[in-house]
């Protein structure tokens, strides 16, 4: 399972150098990241980082058969980021009942979705009972099915609005069925682009502290970077060296998610229409490299494309995500991807590129597949 990682072939100094560190076991440091995320000599960065994904998870590559429910896009945020939020009476604004939610579950039970995706907007008209009766439901109608359920933004919105500790927050939505935390809201760290993109949401350093709580209970979370908007290469590198260091505090990280920008819709004009494959390859693989206490990395199809993603595979990645039936959110801000996937596509992407495809819901325990 484990091959062998030949430095002979790792021609550039300071790449031979990182691989050796790998080798051994010992995390890079941040100018090996800032090295990784600038080189032009990606098959090299690419040898290190598929042997690490080799060493974690041999040629096996994680796949979900999920849904996402969207339950509200208002949100008194309004993210210069974002093209999914609307402010309350807007035209396209909605809030979905809580039988429409149950109606939403059996549909998800009846196509054997192992797993529910919930996020929305900060909506005041939303109190914390809505929350516990949303999930209670739906565990109900779907026992078996992994609910991942609202961002490290929604955790605090729901603890002030209700005005009750975050850890409390945590307990009564547990009580009633939740299972793990998407990494969502995690933007980028950096406070001077924060101001532009998302000026009025919460602190990377608050968004540390809320998934240090869900941790300390137990929970599992993702954690996210969003790239090709205003960051630079510094900017990517803090952000993975705060997730790195709580990681080390916590364990509670399962899974890092690197997602690409998507502007139509949005306020914010990103530095490129697109950001180019050379781009998502070295953001990739420096992250599987430099995150070495992260056991998965995440190449979400639906924000990158199929074939860029299937390409991530040999670049570290061990997660296409799943079939995301319902996504609203970055379909609002113009991906062109659909909106839905299926698991015979899944599988084929992971089997065409020479790998093991393994269904599984956000905990990664093995799933049948269909």
């Amino acid at each position: 399972m484990d091959q062998a990682l030949n430095l002979e072939t790792i021609r550039n100094k300071t790449l031979r150098d990182i691989a050796r560190k790998v080798e051994a076991c010992l995390p890079v440091s941040e100018d090996d990241a800032l090295f990784m995320l600038t080189t032009n000599d990606i098959l090299e960065l690419g040898l290190i980082a598929s042997y690490v994904k080799r060493r974690l998870h041999g040629d096996r590559v994680f796949y979900s058969v999920n849904m996402n429910l969207n339950y509200t896009n208002v949100c008194e945020l309004r993210c210069p980021i974002c093209a999914f939020s609307r402010s309350e009476g807007e035209d396209g604004a909605y809030v979905l009942d809580l039988d429409e939610i149950e109606h939403r579950a059996r549909w998800a039970a009846s196509m054997g979705v192992d797993e529910i995706h919930i996020v929305g907007g900060l909506n005041r008209s939303l109190k914390l009972d809505y929350f516990e009766e949303m999930l209670r439901r739906i565990k109900r109608t779907c026992p078996d099915a992994l609910i991942v359920a609202f961002t490290a933004v929604e955790y605090d919105f729901f603890a002030k609005e209700n005005g009750i500790p975050l850890d409390e927050v945590f307990s009564r939505l547990i009580a009633a069925g939740l299972g793990a935390l998407p990494g969502g809201g995690a933007e980028i760290f950096a406070p001077r682009i924060r101001e532009v993109i998302a000026p009025r949401k919460i602190s990377g350093r608050r968004w540390c502290e809320v998934m240090r709580q869900a941790h300390t209970l137990g929970l599992k979370t993702n954690a996210t970077l969003l790239y090709n908007h205003l960051e630079r290469p510094e900017d990517i590198v803090d952000h993975l060296a705060s997730i790195r260091s709580l990681q080390d505090e916590t364990g509670g990280f399962k899974t890092f998610v690197p997602l690409p920008y998507h502007e139509t819709g949005s306020l914010v004009r990103a530095k490129a229409k697109t950001s180019t494959g050379y781009a998502d390859i070295r953001l990739f693989a420096a992250a599987r490299v430099f995150l070495h206490n992260v056991p998965h990395l995440k190449a979400l199809w639906m924000y990158l494309g199929e074939k860029m993603a299937q390409t991530l595979l040999c670049f570290g990645a061990d997660d296409l995500g799943g079939t995301y039936h319902h996504e609203r959110v970055v379909h609002a801000a113009g991906a062109p991807t659909a909106d839905s996937g299926s698991e015979v596509t899944l599988i084929r992407l992971i089997e065409n590129a020479g790998m093991t495809p393994v269904r599984c819901a956000a905990d990664y325990r093995e799933r049948r597949a269909s």
